[in-house]
């Protein structure tokens, strides 16, 4: 049975190559505001975004003031925490009416009770590859973890992510996956994406969606 798989791309910087990018059929574009990232943005240039994709603020151990007023300046309509961030803090940004993804790092040595407590505050998680890097590695997991993740609340899939890969990831059984997160394998260099690369990837998404029906 096909299934509808939402697309995240991440790290998106130059307003050149984000004035492309949106003229493609993603769903999520991701700016990244933590300064230890290579992608880190501070100011989005005043680049139009269609309504139908939501621009989306990744912050990593960030407060509750700076997030809320880089919402404010940005009109982000969605925030990834990608750190240590507790339920409370959570809490208090899904107050703010945006929608919220909470990343977890993944290992083979990942324990599923860390997601519990936020599974009725956030809206998705998002599941990465473990690093000191907070992201943005380029190397994926072991997806079999996935095959004992307990909760109903959907996901996506982050980490490695490329166009040699994307066909399997597409295909991985659990329909909990509901979304792809695109980020460093369709970079020409940190921050700015290989356009045809993504649409390349988005034309596999959409092979394997017809093919699965």
């Amino acid at each position: 049975m096909a299934k509808n798989i939402l697309i995240k791309v991440c790290g998106m910087r130059e307003p050149e190559n984000i004035a492309g990018l949106v003229k493609l059929p993603i769903h999520y574009i991701g700016h990244i505001f933590y300064e230890k990232s290579p992608r880190y943005v501070s100011e989005i240039m005043d680049c139009p975004i269609p309504e139908a994709i939501k621009k989306t603020g990744v912050f990593v151990n960030a407060d509750l003031a700076t997030i809320k007023q880089t919402i404010h300046d940005h009109q982000l309509d969605a925030v990834q925490l990608h750190g240590d961030e507790s339920v409370a803090l959570c809490q208090d940004v899904k107050k703010l009416g945006v929608e919220l993804i909470k990343a977890f790092a993944v290992d083979d040595d990942f324990q599923w009770d860390k997601p519990q407590e936020y599974v009725d505050v956030v809206d998705y998680f998002l599941f990465d590859s473990k690093s000191e890097a907070y992201g943005g590695t380029g190397k994926t997991f072991n997806w079999d973890k996935l095959k004992s993740y307990p909760y109903a609340k959907p996901y996506f899939l982050s980490g490695g992510l490329s166009l040699e890969n994307l066909a399997e990831a597409y295909q991985f059984d659990d329909e909990r996956l509901i979304g792809l997160d695109l980020n460093s394998k369709f970079e020409v260099s940190a921050g700015l994406k290989d356009l045809d690369k993504i649409n390349k990837a988005l034309k596999i998404i959409e092979h394997e969606q017809i093919s699965s029906k």
